[in-house]
């Protein structure tokens, strides 16, 4: 049988997907150029860009795309979202996003937005799904990894690229489902071990 379950309303669940909402608003009203990752900047030195260059939007399009993901993902998995664990695959997955950008893809000068990171939320909420028994997970998990493997066989949507006025960065999204990826089995492997 088929049921609605309620939005995960507590503070600790609410709180950094508001967070993220409102910093990506801001940079968004502000447009402020001196966030986004820029590979030469980055090389420089400017390593906050890494972090930074997530919040920002290449148009008003891209920006309502990525908050709707946070809205979703939040009401998907925000049951088991708290302060730590939030923080941590938010961060470990923008890591992974901008050093895999930098490393495996030279011809990427310029990177902003959220996806890759949401990739990433994505899958580790999949996982979470799977670990708590909710078979919904292994469709997440599945739709997530063939999205991403379409995306490297047979690139970007030329539609979404339009849409939001320019290259879709494929290889942030693999980048950061790779480090939820991570976390999330990472998680599993505590959790396994814990019971022992």
């Amino acid at each position: 049988m088929f049921t609605i379950k309620s939005l995960p309303l507590k503070k600790h669940q609410i709180a950094l997907p508001l967070l993220v909402i409102i910093l990506s608003t801001l940079a968004f009203i502000f447009d402020v150029d001196s966030l986004a990752f820029q590979r030469n900047r980055f090389i420089e030195g400017e390593f906050w860009r890494g972090l930074t260059g997530h919040f920002l939007h290449t148009n008003f399009n891209h920006f309502i795309l990525n908050i709707s993901a946070v809205i979703l993902l939040w009401a998907l998995h925000g049951q088991f979202y708290n302060l730590l664990n939030y923080t941590l695959i938010f961060i470990v997955c923008a890591i992974t996003t901008t050093f895999g950008v930098y490393v495996y893809s030279p011809e990427i000068m310029q990177y902003v937005g959220l996806s890759g990171v949401l990739h990433g939320l994505f899958i580790w909420g999949a996982i979470k799904d799977i670990q708590n028994k909710d078979k919904t997970g292994f469709v997440l998990l599945v739709a997530v990894v063939g999205k991403v493997i379409h995306e490297q066989v047979k690139g970007a949507s030329q539609e979404v690229a339009d849409l939001i006025s320019a290259t879709v960065a494929i290889d942030a999204h693999l980048w950061g489902m790779i480090g939820g990826g991570v976390i999330g089995l990472l998680s599993l492997y505590h959790v396994k071990k814990s019971k022992k």
